[in-house]
């Protein structure tokens, strides 16, 4: 399948080509486009559109009910109800009710959430089906066994704790003010079913080697009983494939290929491959790239692309939008984001504190962006004082001993559960990420949130994933370990400091400007703040001309706070309307 099959139905941007228009009177049907890119079958049934909900409160009482369009939080104007904020002691239920003209008996019906924040529980025609913990992963049941012919009655009972427990939140708050912003709560990605033989591909594994000129590939099946076959439209791509092993549910393929190109942001090169497996069927693509760490010819240590060293020029985004929270309103306000930050020079993108639709980062992917992916942040409560207010304008006094119990309490995780809750997230968040081929480096922890034991938490997602480089913590507290020595460097003079691992300054920048009616509410939060666009412009100007110079001296990466503008928070290349640009 071609990528423009894949895309879907992209909804038209306005005259200019650079915005989309989001008018009271548009009349959404839910996002309708196949939200799986990497495992894209024909028998896709979406359930995105209007369900019936109810939120009751911690004595039993209905304090808000209607109809609400999935999947918009309730707390959005593009959910169509009160925009009621879900309180950790209240309780959100949904109710969808689907036609089913024929059950397949030969054949499994699964049902797919792409996330509901925080805690989901399932059930149909009112048997239980299971529940799902964590905001920010997808998860699926096989309902084969519980759906009947005609109306099926599918309800989703969710919690969403915030910091209470110790669940990954991102940047929501109850009472968002500053960086911190309007909590979501429930179904916020696509509600989907599909049909699968009995004999399906369950999981797919993606491992591009360029310096073997091959792919290969770790297929799990539901049952071992199927013909294994691949092919490409691509017909001089493929130079032949084997399967090495079969252990377990497991097939270890290797595809031998013939001549292809590198993908890079500058050449953004996506093959796409059919395969089949008995009578499932479903198509795929990947990219062949390599990140990495090496020393360039000065001995200076560097980030990688293709054995490379390549100069990662980032920005922040944390994906929220004012009519959807983190919800993107459309494929077109995805697309947007992209190309206008590629537009602006930039090559890779900071994807802050949350994980998006997987369709996100096919268009990374396809538009040619490098995505570093944090692991979303959580645990309960942190003392912002004691690690962000005073460490982003006085250093901390030396590497951080993480397993102190003192600075767990600053940091929200000092409880067994909450620590066992952050490696149960990290494994779904890196998994369901891992085949994207357009990042190119994870960060676990950022500004001592949630953090604990930076190290041994980076043996552990390197068990997951050693083909990308890791920054075990972005901003400060290091334990001297991860891939690269990242900081944040937003009041101090912006400079390098050679280590032994490649300097990145993962945040710098935070330049503030209001730009008339286009801000969520009065209050300006920024690091440094302009009244005019022509202040704003000569001092990005001349940081950007900064970080150039550092190239030199040794800088492999920097990313710029940020890509939009978000509630108080205005220091974004664009408004967080995306109405306007701020630059010239």
């Amino acid at each position: 399948m071609y990528w423009k099959e894949m895309l879907g139905a992209i909804a038209k941007p306005n005259k200019d080509g650079k915005t989309y228009e989001l008018s009271t009177d548009y009349k959404f049907e839910g996002l309708l486009e196949y939200p799986r890119p990497q495992l894209q079958r024909k028998s896709y049934i979406n359930l995105n559109g209007q369900w019936d909900y109810r939120i009751i409160n911690g004595k039993g009482q209905v304090c808000s009910s209607g109809s609400i369009l999935v999947p918009f939080s309730p707390e959005t104007k593009l959910s169509g109800t009160d925009m009621h904020i879900l309180l950790p002691e209240e309780t959100l239920e949904y109710t969808k009710v689907f036609e089913i003209d024929k059950v397949k008996r030969s054949k499994h019906l699964l049902l797919h959430f792409g996330a509901v924040d925080q805690v989901a529980h399932v059930s149909l025609n009112g048997i239980n089906l299971g529940s799902h913990e964590g905001g920010f992963t997808a998860f699926t049941f096989d309902i084969t066994d519980y759906v009947v012919e005609g109306n099926n009655e599918l309800k989703v009972k969710v919690r969403d704790y915030t910091d209470r427990i110790g669940y990954a939140r991102g940047k929501q708050s109850i009472e968002p003010s500053g960086m911190w912003y309007t909590a979501q709560s429930g179904i916020w990605q696509t509600v989907w079913m599909e049909w699968v033989p009995d004999a399906f591909v369950t999981d797919l594994k993606i491992n591009p080697d360029i310096d073997g000129n091959k792919l290969n590939m770790i297929i799990k099946v539901s049952e071992m009983k199927g013909h294994l076959d691949i092919s490409s439209s691509n017909q001089d791509l493929i130079k032949e494939y084997r399967v090495d092993n079969i252990k377990d549910d497991k097939l270890y393929v290797t595809i031998e290929l013939n001549q292809y190109q590198l993908w890079s942001p500058e050449d953004p090169v996506l093959y796409f491959l059919n395969i089949s497996y008995g009578k499932d069927s479903f198509s795929t693509y990947f990219a062949m790239r390599h990140f990495g760490v090496a020393r360039d010819e000065k001995g200076i240590p560097r980030l990688t692309l293709n054995h490379k060293p390549y100069f990662m020029n980032g920005i922040l985004d944390q994906g929220y939008y004012p009519e959807s929270l983190m919800t993107p309103p459309s494929d077109a306000a995805m697309i947007n984001d992209i190309e206008t930050i590629k537009s602006l020079g930039f090559n890779m993108i900071r994807k802050h504190c949350k994980i998006e639709p997987m369709r996100w980062y096919f268009h990374c992917d396809r538009l040619g962006m490098i995505v570093w992916q944090d692991i979303v942040n959580g645990g309960t409560k942190y003392d912002m004082n004691m690690i962000c207010n005073i460490p982003t304008v006085v250093r901390p006094f030396g590497n951080a001993k993480d397993k102190n119990r003192l600075f767990l309490r600053f940091t929200g995780r000092n409880t067994e559960k909450s620590k066992e809750v952050w490696f149960k997230e990290c494994r779904e968040m890196m998994h369901q990420l891992y085949n994207v081929p357009s990042l190119g480096q994870w960060c676990l922890f950022n500004e001592g949130w949630g953090q604990f034991d930076a190290a041994g938490c980076l043996d552990f997602a390197e068990e997951i994933d050693d083909t990308r480089p890791i920054d075990a913590a972005s901003g400060w507290f290091h334990e001297g370990c991860g891939d690269v020595f990242s900081e944040h460097v937003y009041f101090e003079e912006l400079k390098v400091k050679r280590n032994r691992r490649p300097y990145v300054i993962s945040e710098y920048g935070g330049y503030s400007l209001k730009v008339g009616t286009h801000v969520k509410r009065d209050a300006v939060y920024g690091y440094k703040k302009y009244q005019q666009q022509h202040e704003l412009q000569n001092a990005y100007d001349e940081l950007m001309a900064k970080i150039k110079s550092l190239q030199e001296e040794g800088l492999s990466a920097a990313v710029f706070t940020q890509a939009t503008d978000i509630e108080d928070e205005v220091n974004g290349l664009m408004t967080y309307d995306r109405k306007v640009q701020k630059l010239y």
